[in-house]
C-alpha cells in the first residue's frame, strides 16, 4: 500500500453548533465558538498540503457554515462544495456509499458532517496499517471539528471496510 495511485479521504466533523429556541436539528447554526474554531481546520488542511479537489457536505446548517469557514481558509484552492442531503441522518454505511459515487479523478476529498457517523466510518475504514496513536484517539473521542486523514489505494467504488489506512486525527486549533 501507500504507492503513488494513493487518493486521500478527510473526514471532518462540523464545528461546535449552538440550538437557538424553535431551530430543528437540521437548522442548527454555528455557535460563537463553532465560528472561531472552524476556520483552524481549513488553516490545518492547507498548512498540510491536504487540499481537496472534491467536497461533499451535509446540507444542513451547521456543516455548511464549517464547509464555508474551511473553504475561506482554502482561498483559491477551495473546489465548489457539493451539498448532499443524504449526509444528514446518515450512517456509516450511508456515508460511505456517498464516497463510493466520487469520480476516480478527485484525489483528495473532503467529506463534512455529522456524528455518529463521522467516527463509525472512521473505525469501519481503518486498515491494519493505521497510525495507531490518530486511531486511539479517533476512537476515544471525537470532538466538533474532529478531522480524520485516510489514504487510500484503491478506486473510491471499492472502498468497503478495513481497507484505508488513518494517518491522522486531529482537532484543529487545539
Amino acid at each position: 500500500m501507500g504507492g503513488s495511485d494513493a487518493k486521500t479521504l478527510i473526514v471532518l466533523r462540523h464545528a461546535k453548533a449552538g440550538w437557538p429556541e424553535g431551530a430543528d436539528d437540521h437548522d442548527r447554526p454555528l455557535a460563537a465558538r463553532g465560528h472561531e474554531q472552524a476556520p483552524a481546520a481549513g488553516r490545518w488542511l492547507r498548512e498540510n498540503g491536504l487540499v481537496p479537489d472534491g467536497i461533499v457536505c451535509s446540507d444542513a446548517l451547521r456543516t455548511r457554515q464549517t464547509c464555508v469557514w474551511v473553504c475561506e481558509q482554502l482561498g483559491e484552492l477551495a473546489p465548489t462544495p457539493y451539498l448532499d442531503r443524504r449526509l444528514y441522518e446518515a450512517d456509516a454505511a450511508r456515508a460511505l456509499s456517498i464516497v463510493n459515487e466520487t469520480e476516480e479523478g478527485v484525489r483528495c476529498l473532503l467529506v463534512v458532517g455529522h456524528m455518529p457517523w463521522v467516527q463509525n466510518l472512521g473505525m469501519r475504514l481503518m486498515s491494519l496499517d493505521s497510525d495507531q496513536d490518530a486511531a486511539l484517539a479517533m476512537t476515544e473521542h471525537y470532538p466538533t471539528l474532529g478531522l480524520q486523514v485516510f489514504r487510500v489505494d484503491k478506486p473510491w467504488a471499492e472502498l468497503d471496510g478495513r481497507d484505508a489506512a488513518l494517518t491522522h486525527f486531529v482537532v484543529p486549533g487545539r
